[in-house]
């Protein structure tokens, strides 16, 4: 886990690039929390949950198939495993992070200008997954937050609003769950930091993986 000091940071996409959906801009402070430096490898799943559902098969390879049901099973198995309390990042916390947090030099991908460097996706994946942690890091030591594959969080997809926010958690209700950092297969406009995506949470697909946040250690 790599500690996240809190702060803030203004969310969405800007500029003639950003789609409708990354818009309006906004500010966002949030407390400090903890995240995973790799995506959930399907060696840890299987040690938790007895089985692999994954499409692309490999111990460090990133878990994929999983909906975000099959993810909250299996975060709360881990949980009464280790007496934690491990959770999927609200989205506010999943862009924090993976622009480099307080340490952001405000880079187009996580950790990078050249997606090449950072990211696993259409141009450079030969169309599947591959090992976490084997393009460069970001700014806070966090590998694959831009492709490999796409990472659930915790919120419902809403719109965003131009209003200033503190340790948002998303709304009610809505079409889908967010998902985030784009995958094996996105273009590179899909793995850019601001990209604002979702899918109804009993979805499986061989994109779809989790990477795991605590608020205390």
């Amino acid at each position: 886990m790599v500690h996240v000091s809190g702060g803030t940071f203004t969310m969405g996409g800007k500029g003639r690039k950003a789609l409708p959906n990354e818009k309006p801009t906004h500010s966002v402070t949030l407390s400090s929390y903890y995240i995973c430096k790799y995506e959930v490898t399907q060696s840890l799943w299987q040690a938790v949950m007895g089985n692999n559902p994954s499409e692309f098969k490999g111990d460090n390879l990133p878990v994929e198939q999983v909906s975000w049901d099959d993810c909250q099973t299996f975060i709360n198995r881990l949980n009464s495993y280790t007496g934690r309390n491990f959770r999927l990042p609200t989205e506010a916390e999943w862009e924090f992070a993976a622009r480099g947090g307080n340490y952001s030099r405000h880079y187009k991908y996580s950790g990078s200008n050249n997606i090449d460097d950072v990211a696993w996706y259409y141009d450079n994946s030969d169309w599947r997954t591959h090992p976490v942690g084997t393009k460069q890091a970001n700014e806070l030591d966090l590998y694959d937050m831009s492709g490999n594959v796409l990472e659930w969080c915790s919120d419902w997809y809403c719109s965003y609003s131009s209003y200033s926010q503190t340790n948002p958690t998303g709304p009610n209700s809505g079409p889908g769950r967010v998902a985030r950092g784009g995958n094996w297969f996105s273009l590179n406009v899909d793995c850019r930091l601001s990209s604002h995506l979702f899918s109804k949470p009993s979805i499986c697909a061989n994109y779809l993986g989790l990477r795991l946040v605590l608020s205390h250690l």
